[in-house]
């Protein structure tokens, strides 16, 4: 600012020096022509007068005398009769001069002429005599280019002056302004102390300070309420601007896509090289909303892509990363229950409706009618078992036991399981054995009885001939073990993490030829859940398998 002050003062400053010694010289040299003319106009006169009562005796007289101007004589025709400064005799016709043609029409004549080389002006006048002859009297004087290049030097000696003065004036003057202003305190406008005219300026800079500091806090709080919600979510959310570059994200997309620390205006393809990926950025950047969903490490993640709109452009996009890894797991579950209901259902159904339509009409013998009868109502039975189980299952799932918990002796309802089992471990030749002390938990009878049995019952089942079954029961500090130990088949590794699972079987050929409804070891884990305990599974192929339930006590 104070450059600029400087600037316009020094600038006008010139300008004045300049205007006025242009104004200067203009009236000084219009005013010395103009006195130059009158003395010409003065001396033609003179002459003429003494052309008229002496003739040429009286130019004879002048010859002598010194004189600036220069004078010349022309008769009509234009001829010289006499000159003051060549031979007239070698002159040329003059008639066709400006001033001796003005002269001869109307009396008198002016002309001025220009010397580019002496850089002087030449002013003729001209009178017209009585006898028709002409008088010229002529004089020269510097042209204004001239008279300026003569006073070139003291002109820059002033002006070298003038300048010098202006500059130090201008500087000064500047620096005067400009102090109190670079003085000022912008954060407090309003104790600043300057010019009277500057009072409302400054009071509206403070009052835009006090806006300002509020907008931002605000804005503060709302990216720090902004930063809490998404560094919380779950979700990862990305967003960029029109080029793809990252303006904002959370630590949930980086980890969904396994990505380490990023900096912000990083290229967002750069992030994740997948195809799918970038696919749905290209997508959202030319303005199309898009869901996809990939695979990535084991994962299945969901991307919604939505394009960010300013005035019918496309000026960036939004990405939400969902993991939906459980949802598609939990899908494929359902999908897998409701085939492995349909078909176990239908397989029992299908016996039924087949003995049932063999004694209708009368094709079965009636000495086989009982046979039919009995397989009938065995697959009703197996039927019935089923439809509890998948009832039983639906509760635990909701967590809608109709029976309240109550406080349960569990070494009471093990061995209750153990002794009903005790003919099916018989059949297999299968021994059973129980170590059982005094535990008591908190829970549903009936649930904890069929958690017992299905884990009693599947030792039996899937045990070798002449195997062994231990179910023991003991407290550990303020829990509860219950373990059961075979000396089974074993369970593969690949399928340990699913035999939880509903209708899920390790070998479906062995387990159709000894029954079940592939449920128990599922209303375990839910059972166990539902009392807050927890189940462990080991296994060794060809050895035998260990499932452990720990519960919480009782005081």
């Amino acid at each position: 600012m104070t450059k600029r002050i400087f600037q316009s003062i020094f600038g006008v400053a010139l300008a004045v020096l300049v205007v006025s010694f242009l104004l200067s010289i203009g009236v000084l040299y219009s005013d010395f022509t103009a006195q130059y003319d009158v003395r010409l106009q003065d001396e033609a006169y003179y002459v003429a007068c003494g052309l008229e009562s002496e003739g040429e005796d009286y130019l004879q007289k002048l010859y002598n005398k010194p004189s600036r101007s220069r004078i010349t004589w022309i008769a009509a025709d234009g001829t010289v009769l006499y000159d003051s400064t060549a031979d007239a005799a070698n002159m040329d016709n003059h008639a066709d001069r400006e001033e001796i043609r003005e002269a001869l029409e109307y009396g008198e004549g002016e002309a001025t002429r220009y010397s580019d080389t002496l850089i002087r002006e030449t002013i003729n006048y001209a009178l017209r005599l009585s006898d028709g002859s002409v008088v010229r009297v002529s004089d020269s004087h510097d042209s204004l280019v001239n008279l300026l290049l003569t006073l070139l030097a003291p002109i820059m000696a002033v002006a070298a002056v003038v300048v010098t003065v202006s500059g130090l004036l201008a500087y000064g003057v500047a620096r005067k302004v400009t102090e109190p202003l670079n003085k000022l305190d912008f954060s407090h406008p309003e104790q600043s102390k300057t010019y009277k005219e500057l009072t409302p300026l400054l009071e509206r800079l403070a009052k835009q300070n006090q806006q300002i500091r509020e907008q931002m806090d605000q804005l503060k709080r709302q990216q720090k309420e902004f930063a809490a919600i998404t560094e919380n979510m779950t979700e990862g959310l990305l967003v960029v601007d029109s080029n793809a570059n990252l303006l904002s994200y959370n630590s949930g997309a980086l980890r969904l896509l396994n990505a380490a620390h990023v900096e912000s205006s990083t290229n967002v393809l750069t992030v994740s090289e997948r195809e799918d990926f970038r696919e749905a950025i290209h997508e959202a950047l030319d303005g199309r909303h898009c869901v996809h969903q990939i695979d990535y490490d084991g994962r299945v993640y969901q991307i919604i892509a939505n394009p960010v709109h300013e005035k019918s452009e496309t000026v960036g996009a939004v990405l939400l990363i969902l993991d939906v890894t459980e949802r598609e797991e939990r899908d494929k579950l359902r999908r897998e229950f409701s085939a492995n209901v349909t078909h176990e259902l239908k397989t029992p159904l299908t016996s039924i409706s087949g003995f049932a339509e063999m004694i209708s009409m009368g094709i079965a013998r009636p000495e086989d009618v009982g046979h039919f009868a009995g397989k009938i109502h065995s697959e009703a039975q197996r039927l019935l078992g089923l439809i509890d189980d998948i009832l039983r299952l639906s509760q635990l799932d909701e967590n809608s036991i109709p029976r309240e918990k109550t406080t349960v002796e569990l070494s009471a309802v093990t061995a209750q399981v153990v002794e009903r089992l005790l003919p099916n471990a018989e059949q297999r030749s299968v021994t059973l054995e129980t170590r059982l002390s005094s535990a008591k938990v908190i829970g549903v009878p009936q649930i904890l009885d069929e958690m017992i049995y299905n884990l009693v019952e599947n030792a039996i089942k899937y045990n070798k001939e002449r195997g062994e079954v231990f179910v023991t029961l003991e407290k550990e500090g303020t829990k509860v073990r219950l373990t059961v130990r075979d000396t089974g088949i074993g369970i593969p590794d690949a399928d340990r993490q699913r035999v939880f699972e509903r209708f899920y079987r390790v070998d479906k050929s062995h387990s159709k030829e000894i029954g079940g409804t592939g449920l128990g070891l599922s209303i375990v884990k839910h059972g166990a859940a539902f009392h807050g305990a927890t189940v462990t599974l080991d296994s060794t192929l060809g050895q035998g398998t260990v499932v452990s339930v720990l519960f919480p006590a009782t005081e």
